[in-house]
């Protein structure tokens, strides 16, 4: 009787720990949306963003798919790349060099000034080209709350949308004169770095980045409830 007093009562305070809240971390993937953006290449033309960083402002109608919704780490990042023919990639190659990419988190400020928080090492992209692929981050990024996931490409990278027509939108770290120059170096290299991101596209970027939250401890129970445990 005594024995199956204590396994019911190991149980009960087992059901009471599964129960509680968790204070676990969260796994979020910044960048996801409802709508796959799929990359134009093979098409002709080929799209391509090229020695610029980006980042997303809207997708349709939402205005925080990219901004981080809680302070964590970066853990790993994603791009989404089109599979562009033997003589896309040669013009691609030949104007700009081999395809590469980081990922970058910028914080914003006013009159379109982001600056440089944190980066990924630049990664060659040619043999993922076709695939959705994702590299770990040997060491992650801290991120705060409202921060902007970003894409750097200081070579070209075949991760952009065709015009779109349904309010998606990004910015690129270009002068408000050079929106139409994609052979000009702006892509941001440093940390610290701040510019202004003064060219809007109608398209999407085909990235995202994979954030752990840190783990939100248990609140303090009331006064009264401390004191009657004691």
């Amino acid at each position: 009787m005594l024995l199956r007093q204590i396994i019911t009562a190991a149980g009960a305070a087992l059901v009471a720990l599964v129960c509680a809240a968790p204070a676990s971390a969260r796994i979020i993937e910044v960048g996801a949306a409802p709508t796959v953006a799929t990359p134009t290449c093979p098409a002709s033309p080929c799209l391509a963003v090229s020695r610029t960083t980006g980042y997303q402002t809207k997708v349709v109608d939402d205005r925080n798919t990219f901004v981080v919704p809680r302070a964590g780490r970066i853990v790993a990042w994603t791009v989404g790349l089109g599979n562009p023919d033997e003589r896309q990639i040669d013009f691609f190659n030949t104007n700009y060099g081999a395809a590469s990419a980081r990922l970058t988190v910028l914080r914003r400020g006013e009159r379109l000034y982001s600056r440089v928080v944190g980066m990924s090492p630049v990664m060659p992209l040619t043999q993922y080209f076709g695939q959705a692929v994702q590299f770990p981050l040997d060491t992650a990024i801290p991120v705060k709350r409202g921060y902007m996931i970003a894409l750097t490409v200081p070579t070209w990278a075949p991760a952009l949308t065709q015009l779109l027509a349904d309010g998606s939108s990004w910015r690129a770290s270009r002068p408000k004169d050079g929106c139409d120059n994609t052979e000009t170096q702006t892509a941001q290299s440093r940390s610290g770095q701040l510019t202004q991101y003064r060219c809007l596209y109608r398209a999407r970027l085909t990235y995202s980045a994979t954030l752990i939250t840190n783990p939100r401890p248990n609140p303090e129970p009331p006064a009264e409830g401390r004191r009657r445990q004691d």
